[in-house]
């Protein structure tokens, strides 16, 4: 399964105020503010055994709490869609359909932060992560050992989304970088419902 990925930055009412604002205040107003959100993704997977790093790219949109649609286009078609109840995640390749109950897919992963409820400290530690070339970072560690995720490292830069690291528990890196985001969009609900494709292996609940 591609690599889960999203949780993003805010703006706030004052740019002076957001220009002085941490990466950690940045992303509770995110989450306090952000109830819609768009944007393109560049993504590169690299592993400690130093083999070449896998490239991809795509598209994403949210709904929070609990809806959102991660289309990878290149090189493989993929698409991660969370209705509110279940996580879909589809090959077009292989015609197969894995499906999960949301609640339990989220937790303590990238995509909470971007998706969840405003609970999201629940299950995360969030330090400081200072800032780098403009960059304002915050450092996310999930409570839980299961997750998957050692940590996750979010960048902010005027506002906005700018990167965002995975850092897992086998040592493999996943960096993603955010282009032509865009807060409280309107967007079509139809988005984040999925049915599986006439002769689909579905597996999973």
């Amino acid at each position: 399964m591609a690599a889960f990925a999203l949780a993003l930055a805010l703006a706030l009412s004052l740019h002076s105020a957001a220009a002085a604002a941490s990466g950690i205040d940045q992303l509770r107003a995110f989450v306090d503010g952000a109830r819609t959100g768009k944007a393109t993704f560049r993504q590169v997977v690299a592993g400690k055994s130093g083999r070449v790093p896998q490239t991809s790219s795509g598209t994403f949109a949210f709904a929070r709490p609990g809806k959102f649609r991660w289309s990878y286009d290149k090189p493989y078609a993929q698409l991660l869609v969370g209705d509110g109840d279940k996580l879909w995640i589809y090959d077009r390749d292989l015609n197969q359909v894995i499906v999960k109950k949301l609640d339990r897919a989220l937790g303590a992963t990238p995509a909470s932060l971007l998706a969840g409820s405003n609970a999201f400290e629940t299950n995360f530690v969030l330090i400081d992560g200072g800032i780098a070339d403009g960059v304002e970072f915050v450092e996310a560690k999930p409570k839980s050992p299961d997750t998957g995720f050692d940590q996750i490292r979010i960048g902010f830069k005027e506002n906005l989304p700018r990167t965002m690291e995975l850092h897992d528990s086998f040592g493999q890196m996943t960096q993603l970088t955010f282009d032509a985001f865009e807060r409280n969009p309107a967007i079509d609900l139809a988005l984040f419902r999925f049915s599986p494709p006439p002769g689909a292996d579905v597996i999973g609940n």
